[in-house]
């Protein structure tokens, strides 16, 4: 099995980013972002999706978290599209369903190509910490453009804002795991009928 990682930069004049990805990885994270609810997310993705990632952002914080959330969801997607290669051999979709306490998420990705987020989430707080609960959807659009994946996550219920975010990032990380995991049955070929995704 070749190694499927790659590392790909972001340098603007807004933000500064750096992400490394290993799909075939451990769970390991090393991030520093400058938006300490961020981290915490990010964490819950290489864990529960079993991938390495190593990110490192500047970003103009003095003026809000907007440019540093979309940017990195950006350059996550552009990693991961890159480790993935040619999708020969993998399962494509991932799906999670994942609770916390009262709230439950359910995550569906299908690395197809197509990018597309269909995002059903009702945020309880305006804000997490010091994030605001309305760049969670910048992060994911801009992963999804750049990954090239449709995206499907619904916030099932739940109260607690905190649960809702984590849950839905526990999900996302295992729908992915499930997604880019290689399939043995499969043996190289393209999982779709097209030939191409």
């Amino acid at each position: 099995m070749s190694a499927r990682i790659a590392t790909v930069s972001r340098d603007t004049n807004e933000t500064q980013i750096t992400v490394s990805v290993n799909l075939d990885g451990e769970g390991r994270l090393n991030c520093e972002t400058g938006v300490p609810f961020l981290d915490h997310m990010l964490d819950q993705v290489a864990r529960h999706g079993m991938v390495d990632l190593d990110i490192h952002a500047k970003g103009d914080l003095h003026i809000d978290d907007h440019h540093t959330v979309e940017d990195l969801g950006i350059t996550l997607g552009q990693a991961f599209n890159e480790a993935i290669g040619d999708k020969r051999g993998i399962y494509r979709y991932g799906h999670a369903y994942v609770p916390l306490d009262e709230a439950l998420s359910r995550v569906v990705i299908d690395f197809s190509g197509r990018p597309g987020l269909y995002m059903n989430v009702e945020f309880t707080r305006d804000t997490i910490g010091s994030m605001d609960t309305q760049l969670f959807w910048e992060f994911f659009q801009g992963f999804v453009n750049h990954a090239r994946v449709t995206l499907h996550i619904d916030n099932v219920k739940g109260f607690n804002a905190h649960h809702q975010a984590e849950t839905i990032f526990k999900a996302f990380g295992r729908a992915l795991r499930m997604a880019v995991a290689e399939d043995p049955r499969m043996a190289g070929q393209m999982p779709s009928t097209k030939g191409s995704l």
